[in-house]
């Protein structure tokens, strides 16, 4: 079940891709780990990408965050498993959120997801 954050359902396939976007900006640009550092990141307005843990609890820890990016006109993703941000991220344990903040090589892939995902959106 969708939690009260959750605004829209992300196609697996799509997950995926964000997921590999990280993994690249990880590697070859910069990213920003964590809800208060992703946060930061959107209020500032550096985010190119957020992606949201859809299995959070509380879910206060993280609800905030898509209200913000639509503010900040920052596209946004939810993943089902926190535990996949944080593989993604590096870490072995899960990542509550995390924005890119430097696409690095994985630019053409973020901006072809920021495209699907104002698409599935509406």
């Amino acid at each position: 079940m969708a939690k009260i954050y959750q605004k829209f359902e992300v196609p697996e396939e799509l997950q995926n891709k964000a997921l590999e976007a990280l993994e690249l900006a990880r590697d070859t640009g910069k990213i920003k780990k964590g809800a208060n550092e992703a946060t930061k990141a959107v209020e500032r307005g550096i985010a190119a990408l957020v992606l949201i843990g859809a299995d959070v609890a509380p879910e206060e820890i993280v609800m905030h965050i898509p209200g913000l990016a639509d503010e900040k006109e920052i596209p946004f993703v939810f993943i089902n498993k926190q535990a996949d941000i944080g593989a993604a991220c590096g870490l072995d344990v899960g990542c509550t959120a995390v924005a890119i903040v430097k696409v690095g090589k994985g630019k053409e892939l973020v901006g072809d997801l920021a495209g699907q995902i104002k698409a599935l959106r509406g």
